[in-house]
């Protein structure tokens, strides 16, 4: 048994655009490289979970390691893939299974046999190598703001990743430039390059859990970058930075158009808006929501695993996605058909200084709860959709199984297995959750409170003693929304609102916990994990709340 995947042209080849070298989409030889490693459940070196790249680390033999998958997997081209879908028979796959390739796209099986042959490199272990550079702060060493992006590729990886590792290289210099002038950061800067990402996240992963109890203690945040490429600003990542990442972005110029980063994101985000309902939204909200993260880059074990408020940033959108991961990343392919002439590099060096050094110098840590406080009330409304949906999409098909309607419309000489008739389930109890959201919107509005008349009067107060004492606690709001525990069937991944989907891969499910055991219908599990998630937001609505008493303090 075996797998064969690839990259099919309606979404990475020549229906998206012309494909190399006449233009920046993959071409029909072109493969997508990739680690099929089961990540979802833990990232990192597959024999070490959760230990870390410590000397004494005891090693899980290979074949207990579960991440590593048991059948072989290999990735190949869509033109190599082209007659071994053409020799599938069977029924005409559903529609959204069917791709760009030109032929009848069949389910199976088929008279083909495919004979695949996998050589795999199972040398002993080698290192890999992370550069780490600090600069110490002047007034709180031991508040620690981290910046990163991976220095290693599948291939040539001109865009993944040296087209971000060049922005962070240049924020090296410019930060030292300032030093040499006579600047200090008043908090403690780090500077990451790290190693392995591609096969796993391994040198960011082992770093973060070797380090997991001082990052705990002393990490403000973590900014991240991948790569980088043409047209508009993107970030994701922890909603009590929004705020702060929207505000980076409405100072930092579009290089092509002028606008401000955020105003021309905000524009797009008109223009591809669905529905008129999120076009009045965009309009009329301060801030632009950012997406969560999942997994998929660096930020995931500061974020996921450690409980440090993170950002994903990036330019892209204009230059085609078609070369990702492939021998067709090099330097030729990005000065054709990318950043041409390197200007979103120098934007994207210009948003990661500028959030580092706004970071790192701040009197009152940047952390703002009213988008937070928004985006959980969010969540809570899409979790009681989703279970609502489940429920109705249970009865109607449980209705139509005893009309009749799957016998009746199934084709008999192709005939499918027909579904079980299941049993409806009970309405989950959501009180918990929607209290403890109500809970974190009263201390958002306390904390705003607080700032805004801290910051009157030309923000006397925010040099106050007690300022420090809010900033710790700031620096432990998104640990609060972790637990040691973990999310059921992997304790790697501790934060109880961001998670990638267990079975979806890179994709985030927020509120992982309560959305999974919905979806997949377990619905002790869901009523469980709606008290966890409702601890922890509890937990950080006291945290909140506190921090507000300390700025009100006179």
């Amino acid at each position: 048994m075996g797998c064969l995947i690839y990259s099919d042209p309606h979404e990475d080849g020549y229906v998206q655009g012309d494909t190399f070298p006449n233009g920046a989409w993959r071409p029909k030889d072109g493969v997508q490289r990739g680690s099929v490693a089961d990540m979802p459940i833990y990232p990192g070196d597959p024999l070490t979970p959760g230990i870390g790249a410590t000397k004494n680390a005891k090693r899980l033999p290979v074949k207990d390691a579960p991440t590593i998958t048991k059948i072989p997997v290999l990735p190949i081209s869509y033109g190599d893939a082209q007659p071994l879908l053409a020799a599938l028979t069977g029924r005409v796959a559903p529609e959204a299974w069917r791709g760009g390739l030109g032929i009848t796209y069949h389910v199976g099986p088929g008279a083909a046999k495919v004979h695949l042959k996998v050589k795999s490199n199972w040398e002993p272990l080698k290192p890999v190598y992370d550069v780490i550079a600090k600069i110490p702060g002047s007034s709180f060493p031991d508040e620690w703001v981290i910046r990163g992006n991976h220095h290693d590729a599948w291939v040539n990886g001109a865009e993944d990743p040296t087209s971000g590792m060049v922005a962070v290289l240049e924020e090296g210099r410019a930060l030292g430039e300032l030093l040499k002038a006579g600047w200090k950061p008043k908090r403690t800067i780090i500077l990451c390059a790290w190693d392995g990402e591609e096969p796993g996240l391994l040198g960011s992963t082992e770093w973060a859990e070797e380090h997991y109890d001082d990052l705990r203690a002393h990490a403000v945040a973590y900014v991240n970058s991948d790569s980088n490429g043409r047209g508009y600003f993107g970030v994701e990542g922890s909603h009590t930075l929004e705020k702060f990442s929207n505000d980076v972005a409405r100072d930092v110029s579009d290089p092509e158009t002028q606008l401000s980063a955020w105003k021309r994101s905000r524009l797009h985000e008109i223009a591809t808006a669905k529905s008129a309902d999120q076009r009045k939204e965009i309009r009329e909200r301060a801030d632009l929501r950012i997406p969560a993260l999942g997994s998929g880059s660096d930020y995931t074990a500061f974020l996921q695993h450690d409980g440090i408020a993170s950002l994903n940033i990036g330019f892209g959108g204009e230059d085609g996605g078609g070369i990702y991961h492939s021998i067709y990343d090099d330097f030729y392919w990005y000065t054709h058909f990318s950043d041409t002439d390197f200007v979103y590099g120098r934007a994207l060096a210009q948003t990661g200084g500028t959030a580092v050094m706004r970071l790192a110098d701040a009197d009152l840590l940047p952390f703002e709860f009213g988008n937070f406080a928004d985006t959980v009330q969010t969540y809570v409304k899409e979790l009681k959709a989703l279970a609502e949906k489940t429920h109705d999409e249970i009865r109607e098909r449980n209705r139509e199984i005893e009309e009749g309607v799957f016998k009746a419309s199934d084709d008999p000489r192709q005939p499918l297995v027909a579904p079980k008739v299941e049993t409806v389930p009970p309405h989950l109890n959501f009180a918990p959750i929607e209290n403890a959201a109500e809970e974190v919107t009263r201390s958002a509005a306390e904390y705003h409170k607080a700032f805004e008349e801290a910051n009157a009067n030309g923000g006397a107060r925010l040099a106050s003693a007690s300022v420090a004492e809010v900033n710790r606690l700031l620096i432990q709001s998104e640990r609060k929304l972790t637990n040691s525990e973990g999310l059921p069937n992997r304790p790697w991944f501790k934060h109880q609102l961001y998670a990638p989907g267990f079975y979806t891969g890179y994709a985030v499910k927020t509120v992982p916990a309560v959305r999974e055991a919905i979806e997949q219908k377990q619905w002790k599990q869901a009523d469980e994990a709606i008290a966890v998630v409702a601890g922890v937001l509890r937990d950080e609505a006291a945290l909140i709340s506190s921090a507000a008493a300390k700025l009100a303090a006179k």
